[in-house]
C-alpha cells in the first residue's frame, strides 16, 4: 500500500492524515467508486472521534473524490479525464508562475530548485519512492510560491494534497520502468531550470508544454481507463 511521505505527514492534523490515506486508497482503486464510507467505521479504524473523520470527509469532497451523505459518503473516485483536467489546471498555473521568473534576480530561487533536484537524485539512488515523489512535488511548488501571486497560491493550496497523491501513484510507474526512466524524469526538471535561466518567454512556454505532455503520458499508464464507476458522479 502506498503512503504519503513522512516529510508531508509530520505536521498534518489527524483529519489530514486520514484524508491522505483515503485519497491514495481511492486513487489506487482499493476503495472503489460506489462504495460507502461510514464515519463510525473510519473513526473506529483510526481510534478517534468522528470530528477528525468529518474533516477528512470534507477534504475528500472538495477534491471531488466522494459525495457527502448522512453519516458518511459515497465514493466517486477519479476518472482519467478528471486527472487530466487536474493536470490541465497545473499546467496553466505553472506556465503563469514560470513566466514571472526574472533572470538575474532569482539566484537563491534557482539554487533552491537545483538543491531539490539533488534531493530527487539521492532519493532515486536509494530507491526511496516516497521521498522522490515529495521532492518532485516540492520542486513545482517552489516555482509556484516564487510567483508571489496570492490568488494563484490559494488555487494551488486547494489542490495540493490531491496533486501530491497523484504524484505518489505516478512515481511508482516511473520506478517500475527502471533507473534510466527515473533519470529521464530528473532530467526533465533540469530542463525546466535551464529554460528559466534563458529568460525567454517562448522557451519557458515550450518547456512547460513539453513537461506536461510527458506527464500526461505517465498519467495514462498509471490511471488506465476503466468502466468501473463510470456513472457514479451522475447518480
Amino acid at each position: 500500500m502506498l503512503h504519503f511521505p513522512e516529510l508531508w505527514m509530520k505536521d498534518a492534523s489527524l483529519g489530514e492524515q486520514i484524508a491522505n490515506e483515503l485519497r491514495l486508497l481511492i486513487l489506487e482503486n482499493v476503495i472503489r467508486p460506489g462504495e460507502i464510507l461510514s464515519e463510525n467505521q473510519i473513526a473506529r479504524k483510526y481510534g478517534t472521534s468522528r470530528s477528525p473523520v468529518r474533516d477528512a470527509m470534507k477534504a475528500l469532497a472538495n477534491d471531488g473524490l466522494i459525495r457527502l451523505e448522512r453519516m458518511g459518503a459515497c465514493v466517486l473516485g477519479m476518472s482519467p479525464e478528471d486527472i487530466h483536467e487536474l493536470y490541465d489546471v497545473r499546467e496553466m498555473i505553472e506556465n503563469f508562475a514560470q513566466q514571472r521568473v526574472t533572470v538575474g534576480q532569482q539566484d537563491q530561487f534557482i539554487k533552491r530548485l537545483n538543491q531539490t533536484i539533488d534531493k530527487m537524485e539521492i532519493a532515486a539512488k536509494y530507491h526511496n519512492h516516497s521521498d522522490f515523489a515529495y521532492y518532485d512535488f516540492s520542486f513545482h511548488e517552489e516555482i509556484i510560491r516564487n510567483a508571489g501571486h496570492r490568488r494563484i497560491m490559494n488555487l494551488w493550496n486547494g489542490m495540493r494534497s490531491l496533486i501530491m497523491a497523484v504524484i505518489i501513484v505516478t512515481t511508482e510507474d516511473v520506478f517500475a520502468h527502471g533507473p534510466e526512466h527515473v533519470e529521464w524524469v530528473i532530467e526533465k526538471h533540469r530542463k525546466i531550470v535551464r529554460s528559466l535561466l534563458t529568460g525567454n518567454e517562448e522557451d519557458v512556454g515550450q518547456s512547460v508544454t513539453s513537461y506536461f505532455k510527458d506527464s500526461k503520458r505517465t498519467l495514462d499508464k498509471s490511471f488506465p481507463v476503466s468502466e468501473t464507476g463510470k456513472d457514479i458522479h451522475d447518480k
